[in-house]
This record gives C-alpha cells, sequence and structure tokens, in this order.
C-alpha cells in the first residue's frame, strides 16, 4: 500500500542542494585544487552514503529534510545510488513531474519531504 507524503517546498529543497554542493565544494578546494571532477565525486559520495544510510544528505538535515521511498520507508543504498547517478546527470534533477517531483526522484520511486 503507497501512502502519499508531503513534497517539501521547493526552497528548502533548493536550499538543502546549494548546502552540499559547498559542501562539496569546499572539500574539493581544499583537497583537490578545486578540480571540478573531484567537487561532482565528493557530493555523489556524500549523498550516496548520507542518502543511503541516513536518508538525507547534510543540507537536507540542516532543512528539516529527508528522502523517502514513496511507501514511507527509507531508501536504502541502492536507490541513493541511482538517485545520486540521476542527479549527477543534471537533467533530471531540474525537469519536473506533475507531483512537484524531479525526474531522478519518480525515477526512482522516492521523495524529499519535511521531518521537522
Amino acid at each position: 500500500m503507497t501512502q502519499t507524503l508531503a513534497l517539501a517546498p521547493l526552497s528548502r529543497r533548493i536550499v538543502a542542494l546549494v548546502i552540499d554542493w559547498l559542501m562539496a565544494v569546499a572539500i574539493s578546494a581544499g583537497f583537490f585544487s578545486y578540480n571540478e571532477f573531484a567537487t561532482l565525486g565528493a557530493f555523489a559520495l556524500m549523498s550516496v552514503v548520507l542518502i543511503g544510510t541516513i536518508g538525507g544528505t547534510i543540507g537536507h538535515v540542516i532543512m528539516g529534510l529527508g528522502v523517502r521511498c514513496l511507501d514511507g520507508s527509507a531508501p536504502g543504498p541502492t536507490k541513493a545510488l541511482g538517485r545520486t547517478v540521476l542527479l549527477c546527470l543534471v537533467l533530471p534533477g531540474i525537469f519536473t513531474m506533475p507531483d512537484g517531483r524531479s525526474y531522478h526522484d519518480a525515477i526512482m520511486r522516492t521523495t524529499i519531504t519535511k521531518v521537522r
């Protein structure tokens, strides 16, 4: 049975993404001379590990958000990996479905919801 989860506001989702990206930029600048591939790699690694384990990135946690499967369960590592790969391709993260979820979430059957 699928429950309906309330989609987090776009403004919170964008701020969470900016926080995560700035952290990846800081890691890249500090350890890899601000290499663009290192930035993307740091962002992807943080996203996969944190979404796969705690259900959200640091930006999500700061903004009171979490990534959940449509049934309300935690996404786990497989969905976290698929979601992150699609997000790193950029276009699935930009375009949205009629319900407001980005394509990377729709494809992986996840959503970003307010947890507090």
